[in-house]
């Protein structure tokens, strides 16, 4: 066997053994759609709370959860039918092991993050709930990333970074949020897109 035979054997079980272990069908598009989506839930927020009279606090309140649930649905939508189509691709499956694995470990924080901002809201602590809803998912993501690309875990990181400073600039808290979600995911996503997707 050659030394060119050798390496390629070694390749090959390299890739084998990482599409058994990582889940590498994330989307770095859905990253950047997802970015996208919360510029506009963002602007759209700014619009409500600084541009327009607000006349009854609790249908704004109303308002805004609602605006962030349709930003979600669109961005977790939009992530599933990006990966699925990259996985398609590819000859893989989107369920698999590493990906359940992946689920589990950011679902615990994402899960108690939400919990933890929706209380927040409920006893009138809106000023942290953007604090909460970085630092959380930071940590879900740090979580999750033993499970996928390792350049995911520096998302995570600057998601908990801002989510710190968002918590001591209470006032900025919804331009941290579309800093973190948006600008960061875009980001992101476009260095994804490009290492690993082409």
């Amino acid at each position: 066997m050659e030394d060119k035979d050798l390496i390629d054997e070694i390749s090959s079980i390299k890739n084998i053994m990482e599409r058994s272990t990582r889940f590498i069908t994330l989307s770095g598009l859905s990253g950047v759609m997802a970015g996208i989506y919360a510029l506009i839930g963002a602007f759209l927020a700014y619009r409500m709370l600084y541009l327009q009279p607000i006349y009854d606090f609790k249908a704004l309140d109303i308002q805004l959860f609602t605006l962030a649930l349709v930003v979600l649905f669109f961005a977790v939508t939009t992530g599933i039918l990006l990966t699925y189509r990259k996985a398609r691709r590819s000859g893989q499956s989107i369920w698999n092991k590493s990906s359940q694995n992946m689920l589990m470990a950011g679902a615990l924080p994402l899960l108690t993050g939400g919990g933890f901002a929706l209380t927040m809201w409920y006893n009138g602590y809106v000023w942290l709930i953007a604090s909460a809803c970085l630092i959380f998912y930071g940590l879900a993501v740090v979580a999750a990333s033993q499970y996928t690309f390792g350049d995911v875990k520096w998302l995570g990181i600057c998601e908990i970074a801002l989510g710190l400073m968002a918590g001591i600039f209470t006032g900025y808290g919804l331009f941290f949020w579309a800093f973190g979600f948006g600008i960061l995911h875009i980001l992101y996503g476009t260095v994804m897109h490009f290492k690993y997707d082409r």
